[in-house]
């Protein structure tokens, strides 16, 4: 880890709440990624359980609590059979109402709460459409190429800080996560991996699992979504919508240099990640302490 994202979390403001959310010291064991534990699903590819990560002091984090998805508009009966067996209380949807509009609605077990809480994409869907449905490779290639596609990514991520009603979503999603009692959780975007990636980021982080493996999981839908994405790009070439589909590969990955463009405006805006989640997401000591007990033991 670089000093400049250690340094995140060393103020004495995250110092306390390590003091408040951790239990008492125990005998050190060896870290360890637990093992990816994805949901076969036909109409969705990079549904998982966010558990089994060991924290700092050794604990892990619990099974069967928070799910993390891409969108669900295309479930199969079959689908909806396998996520009713998780026993889910909500479905929390991060899409913008332009991109159900184009995926549809989320297809639910019966029983489940489906929570609309749109999350900004900085209007990267309906710009992507537009040029894609251009089929004018000189327009796709002046709006994707060169490092462009990439560099709108990072502009994304910035505005899960600095954007106050993104920051407004991911702390409700925080405090429902942490509130005792409540049923195991599912929260999605449309591809899984961006607003849904940078909530998993920090519940991973907010636990106590070391930054390193709150990273791998961050970067698992690369090659959770890789065959999928492969197609989407043959299909595009196929049509005769682009010329040149590999424009888009900085779209449909995660990359370190995303995550590290939240991470920066982390440290410009709020100095650390304490004051992040407590300044910017209003979340209190009694929130984080409650999503530790809640989700790891």
């Amino acid at each position: 880890m670089s000093l400049s994202r250690r340094a995140l979390l060393s103020t004495a403001g995250a110092a306390a709440v390590v003091a408040a959310v951790a239990p008492p010291a125990a005998a050190a064991r060896p870290h360890s990624p637990g093992p990816l534990r994805q949901i076969p699903l036909q109409g969705a590819v990079n549904v998982r359980d966010l558990g089994g990560y060991r924290t700092h002091d050794g604990e892990r984090v619990r099974h069967g609590l928070v799910y993390r998805a891409d969108h669900l508009g295309k479930l199969t009966d079959a689908d909806l059979t396998t996520l009713g067996g998780l026993g889910l209380s909500r479905a929390i949807d991060f899409r913008i109402p332009l991109e159900v509009a184009s995926d549809g609605a989320d297809r639910l077990p019966a029983g489940v709460t489906a929570v609309s809480r749109p999350i900004t994409d900085n209007g990267l869907f309906g710009q992507l459409h537009a040029v894609i449905g251009s089929r004018d490779p000189v327009r796709q290639e002046e709006a994707l190429g060169g490092g462009r596609a990439a560099a709108f990514m990072a502009a994304v991520y910035r505005t899960f800080v600095t954007d106050p009603a993104n920051r407004d979503a991911f702390g409700r999603t925080l405090r429902e996560l942490a509130a005792p009692g409540s049923g195991p959780v599912l929260y999605h975007c449309t591809s899984g991996k961006d607003r849904t990636g940078w909530t998993s980021w920090l519940v991973l982080r907010l636990v106590g699992v070391p930054e390193r493996l709150a990273t791998e999981d961050y970067l698992a839908s690369n090659t959770i979504r890789a065959a999928h994405d492969a197609r989407v790009r043959e299909g595009l070439r196929q049509s005769g919508l682009m010329r040149n589909p590999e424009l888009i590969v900085p779209l449909q990955e995660v990359r370190v240099e995303y995550l590290d463009a939240a991470l920066a405006e982390v440290r410009a805006g709020y100095g650390s990640l304490y004051r992040y989640v407590t300044a910017g997401l209003g979340l209190d000591l009694r929130t984080l302490a409650g999503l530790r007990e809640r989700l790891a033991g």
